[in-house]
């Protein structure tokens, strides 16, 4: 197996696990407080990989922004996940959904990036479609007797 795909199940894994750490949180407390605490855990998360890591800083202006808008970007993707689960969003469909982010980076990737997908990648991205339209269908609520 490829290093890089060990990463990759390792963070889809992780990511799995938090869609429900997400949800239970902000059964509990608001969307505003659990990202607090999510910001809170990617501060120390980023002490420990500075201490490990003892990063080269002789980075490029581009880089540094680039960098710094993922990681913005990043945070606000999380933190309207967080709104979405705390105004009643069901967590197995709002995770689900948000996690379909790649097609956009597809999307970006091959009108900035210049990339192609072959047909079978096509396939996968518009399944990847029907699926959000699928899971994104809920049946209206039924008075209860």
């Amino acid at each position: 197996m490829h290093v890089w795909l060990g990463f990759a199940v390792l963070a889809l894994v992780l990511w799995g696990i938090t869609g429900v750490t997400q949800k239970l949180s902000t059964n509990r407390i608001t969307s505003e407080r659990s990202f607090l605490w999510f910001c809170w855990a990617m501060v120390a998360l980023s002490g420990a990989v500075l201490f490990i890591a003892h990063p080269h800083w002789g980075l490029g202006r581009v880089v540094v922004l680039c960098s710094i808008a993922g990681g913005a970007l990043n945070g606000l993707g999380a933190w309207t996940s967080f709104r979405a689960l705390e105004s009643g969003g069901k967590a197995s469909i709002v995770i689900s959904l948000v996690s379909l982010y790649p097609l956009l980076t597809v999307i970006l990737a091959i009108l900035l990036l210049r990339e192609r997908l072959t047909l079978v990648q096509t396939a996968g991205a518009l399944t990847a479609i029907a699926a959000a339209i699928l899971l994104s269908m809920e049946a209206p609520h039924q008075p209860e007797a």
